[in-house]
């Protein structure tokens, strides 16, 4: 039978879990749902680099358990990236033409950020980066722009379901 080889496109099922235990992403579905395999051409970047590596050698059918080090995966905790603004820096008042932009009296909806929120905010540049609020007090608002899994060793179990 064939094995992985770099270069190769492939389908794999995968299940992500943390330490203690709890799944943060799979491609296997959960109860009685069942998804398609992640399909992607092995050395390309789609995956981590040391899951990557793991899948290298198997055959179709065959399982490998990877764990990825914080480092290698998204790095450690970063302080600089939590940050207080104000909250209305998030939600500007701006000049707004009801009539206009909200037809049959509609209004905007209160902005009213809640603690564990996932939130996107718009860049000088344009770009967008995804935050978490962590606190909120008064006019202020904590964020949190580290990756939810930023300081977290992964487990991940990988099933080689097919060599395209």
């Amino acid at each position: 039978m064939t094995k992985a080889r770099m270069g190769d496109r492939v389908q794999v099922h995968y299940t992500g879990t943390l330490d203690n235990g709890r799944i943060f992403d799979s491609s296997g579905g959960s109860g009685y749902v069942i998804y398609a395999p992640m399909e992607f051409a092995l050395g390309q970047g789609d995956l981590l680099p040391k899951c990557q590596e793991a899948l290298v050698g198997l055959e179709p059918g065959q399982s490998v358990k990877v764990r990825v080090a914080c480092r290698e995966a998204y790095g450690p905790r970063n302080d600089s990236l939590i940050f207080k603004t104000s909250k209305s820096e998030l939600n500007p008042k701006e000049e707004r033409l009801d009539s206009w932009r909200y037809p049959n009296g509609r209004k905007l909806p209160t902005f009213n950020p809640k603690k564990g929120d996932r939130l996107e905010i718009a860049l000088m540049d344009g770009d967008t980066l995804p935050v978490v609020v962590i606190e909120v007090g008064g006019d202020f608002i904590t964020l949190d722009a580290n990756h939810p899994l930023a300081g977290q060793d992964l487990n991940f179990e990988m099933k080689l379901v097919n060599i395209l």
